[in-house]
């Protein structure tokens, strides 16, 4: 081993490290290999069908013809990272600073990885965290994108040297499973060992807060960070193309030609799910559109007319038997039985033919016909429970004065109406029949029709009054259980105390920036009494008694820490000294820090106290101390969100301040996964109420979306079964990127609706007129 003595380059010795990894890595794919084949040994022994016992043998043959091919691909192509121009032309613009197209394979392959690459960050911990400070000491910034000492990058080298090698990605997909495992453990092998190389150099690991702040501050001054966000902006200008390609008539961008063309692919890859579903239902709404403005109907999409004299006259009456009418509808769904949803379905279209009789213009049949098949889809939707359906039925003709009124319904797909109607399903689409009879979620439901049957002639503003008034109840609602609520209490609490955590730390180096204040006193104040201000401030108030104490403790440290060459002085620091260190072991009781380990930083301070008491370098003015105090007294009033980092979230915190066995709680904190900026954007969008799976450890789980906090950095999911999952935001984008959270409704209830109708009348035209 190479020896290093002081002084070593920094960048010398970070290329060093690398190269131990790579190194390490390298000596390490043997195994793999051999587990590999263990593996799918194993499993062509298994008893299957014929099928697929013939297609693990396959499997098992083009292993053993190409593994060497792909260990020694992942070889060369691990040693060749090493190289003076992989960190500097990996992901580089080509000429002229546009963008070249993206492949099937290139989108494919990176997905995969993306995948492997999260379970990898599962095993290796903080190890990673340690690798990334002591880099960014030595070289004095973040980790590029593509570094080779990220998980990703290592685990996207593995997958594309597996195509290479001319094996199919079906094939990894099978041993997926042990390939991420024995990769994790390799690499987090190779992360400590490189940590405990730089702990023998002597280097110090970048940990504060304030390198976490300005990295949040900066993440997108690189070079990956601005094509990120240029692939984010192309994304979005796709999606506004292809709506308006819908509206004209003419096949999206990316559709031209072949259905799998390269482009449309890798635009498609970086837009999120919600960005697709959005596109999709502007085309959607661009065919309605297109369907009722055509001469045969000739609707008004600007102004519409009052609807006509017999019509406004049969809406009215449907009004006062509206209570009669669904009541006999009510007995039969009670039941649950498909014939009662069958007998349902018929009750609306029935009520919807003598609407359609009572119309004298084309374009109010086909207003009726298009709202009756949309509801009917919706009746049909097997997810929402029997009782609920009935609600949804009565919805049908509110929701046809609205769209004879008010043209944007067939427009607009943010429109009162059909949020309403989408947040309505969304929210119950997840709950069986059991779970919402008699619940206060069916009473609410309940609620909300029966004032919009009662408001007819408010159009769109009363479906907006509910929709807000439907959003209060849900924010109750889903955190309405005991664990739950008291969950969201405590992660709350966990929040506020780590941003003010993050705050205080800033301002007390702000203060002490130009004070000749020893470096101890100065890490203390920073680590460790910057969390006991946050913990008092959230427990007990800013301004309660306790918290003051605290931080006039602050200023008092730093004075008795400076020189005292004169006896007064002196003899005021020994009067002072008792109620210091009281004060001090009262904070530190408060984060937990008690018995020997208090006596540890107590005793630190007490020695460096000793020190500065005989120094007799300058002591700091107490004009400066008194000003420190004033500070420190209301510094809540210089501080915002704005001076506000990544904020860490410890599992044990959230376990310590509840109180009780938080088994069932699963706290999933950000760990440096990669995301895209547009993924946590969407992470930030979503709808308290929505249900997702979620894949987490291996497990998979049906949750809802139940609460965000203030700042929205903390999200937090409720299983079925009474599990909690509390995801940190960018952990959050990360499993939504992944694939790790996917949505289960990506289309809303109203636009597949809308599909479905358009869908029946492409094949039945002349049902919009008959």
């Amino acid at each position: 081993m190479e020896e290093l003595r002081p002084p070593t380059a920094p960048r010398r010795l970070a290329r060093l490290a690398r190269q131990r990894f790579v190194e390490g890595l390298v000596a390490g794919l043997p195994g793999i290999d051999a587990e590999l084949l263990d593996f799918l040994t194993q499993l062509m022994g298994l008893t299957a069908t014929q099928r697929e016992m013939q297609t693990r043998r396959d499997l098992w043959m083009r292993y053993q013809q190409r593994h060497q091919a792909w260990i020694g691909g992942c070889a060369r192509a691990l040693s060749e990272s090493m190289s003076p121009l992989a960190s500097t032309t990996r992901g580089a613009l080509p000429p002229g600073g546009g963008f070249e197209l993206v492949s099937d394979d290139i989108v494919e392959n990176q997905i995969i990885a993306s995948r492997m690459a999260l379970t990898v960050m599962e095993h290796t911990g903080n190890a990673f965290d340690t690798l990334r400070q002591f880099t960014q000491h030595l070289e004095g910034q973040e980790l590029d994108s593509r570094d080779i000492l990220r998980p990703d990058t290592v685990c996207l080298l593995l997958v594309d040297q597996w195509v290479e090698a001319g094996m199919e990605r079906g094939d990894l997909q099978t041993a997926i499973d042990p390939l991420q495992r024995q990769v994790g453990e390799l690499i987090l092998r190779q992360y400590q060992a490189v940590n405990a190389f730089c702990t023998e150099q002597g280097v110090t690991p970048d940990n504060d807060l304030r390198s976490k702040v300005r990295r949040t501050a900066g993440g997108l001054s690189s070079p990956a960070g601005l094509a990120s966000q240029a692939l984010q902006q192309s994304a979005q200008s796709f999606a506004q193309e292809s709506a308006q390609a819908s509206m004209r008539g003419m096949p999206a961008p990316g559709r031209m030609g072949a259905p799998g063309t390269a482009f449309g692919a890798g635009m498609q890859a970086f837009m999120t799910p919600l960005a697709r579903a959005r596109q999709r239902a502007q085309g959607v709404m661009g065919q309605l559109r297109r369907l009722l403005v055509q001469p045969a109907t000739g609707f008004d999409m600007v102004n519409a007319p009052p609807a006509s004299a017999a019509l406004a006259q049969a809406l009215s009456a449907h009004r006062a038997q509206a209570q009669t009418y669904y009541s006999g509808v009510a007995t039969l769904v009670e039941d649950y039985s498909p014939a009662a949803v069958v007998q349902l379905v018929g009750a609306v279209r029935e009520r919807s033919t003598e609407l359609k009789a009572k119309a004298s213009t084309p374009g109010e049949k086909a207003i009726i016909e298009v709202v009756a098949l949309m509801f009917q889809s919706i009746l049909s939707e097997d997810r929402i429970p029997p009782a609920v359906r009935v609600w949804f039925a009565r919805l049908q003709v509110p929701v046809l004065r609205v769209a004879l009124a008010e043209p944007e319904f067939f427009s607009d797909i943010a429109h009162p109406a059909r949020r309403l109607i989408d947040r309505l399903g969304g929210v119950v689409m997840g709950f069986d029949a059991t779970a919402i009879n008699g619940s206060a979620l069916e009473g609410e439901i309940r609620r909300v029709v029966q004032v919009i049957e009662q408001y007819p002639e408010t159009g769109q503003r009363v479906f907006q009054l509910v929709y807000d008034e439907f959003e209060k109840f849900l924010a109750k609602f889903l955190t309405a259980k005991q664990a739950t609520s008291k969950l969201v209490s405590v992660a709350q609490q966990v929040e506020q105390r780590e941003t003010l955590a993050i705050q205080y730390t800033i301002e007390l180096r702000t203060m002490l920036r130009d004070m000749p204040v020893r470096e101890e006193i100065r890490e203390f104040l920073f680590k460790t009494w910057a969390e006991v201000l946050a913990m008092s401030a959230v427990r007990d108030g800013a301004q309660h008694p306790d918290t003051i104490a605290f931080k006039r403790t602050a200023a008092d440290l730093v004075w008795a820490a400076s020189a005292k060459p004169h006896r007064a002085d002196r003899a005021k620091v020994i009067q002072s000294l008792p109620p210091l260190l009281q004060h001090l072991r009262q904070g530190l009781s408060l984060l937990g820090v008690n018995g020997p380990e208090q006596d540890a930083q107590v005793k630190v301070l007490t020695d460096t106290l000793a020190d500065a008491f005989l120094s007799k370098t300058a002591s700091i003015p107490q004009a400066h101390i008194d000003a420190m105090a004033r500070r420190l007294a209301n510094l809540e009033d210089y501080i915002s969100d704005a001076t506000l980092g990544e904020m860490p979230l410890n599992a044990d915190n959230i376990e310590l301040m509840l109180g009780i066995d938080a088994s069932s709680i699963h706290v999933i904190a950000d760990n440096g996964a990669p995301v895209e900026p547009g993924m946590v954007a969407w992470a930030q969008e979503l709808q308290p109420g929505a249900w997702f799976t979620l894949d987490h450890n291996g497990a998979s789980a049906q949750v809802q979306y139940v609460w965000q906090s203030q700042r929205k950095q903390l999200h937090l999911f409720a299983a079925p079964d009474g599990s909690s999952y509390l995801l940190q935001l960018k952990r959050l984008g990360a499993y939504l990127q992944s694939g790790l959270l996917v949505a289960q409704e990506e289309e809303a209830l109203t636009m597949r609706a809308t599909r479905d109708a358009l869908a029946k009348i492409d094949a039945n035209p002349e049902r919009l007129l008959d």
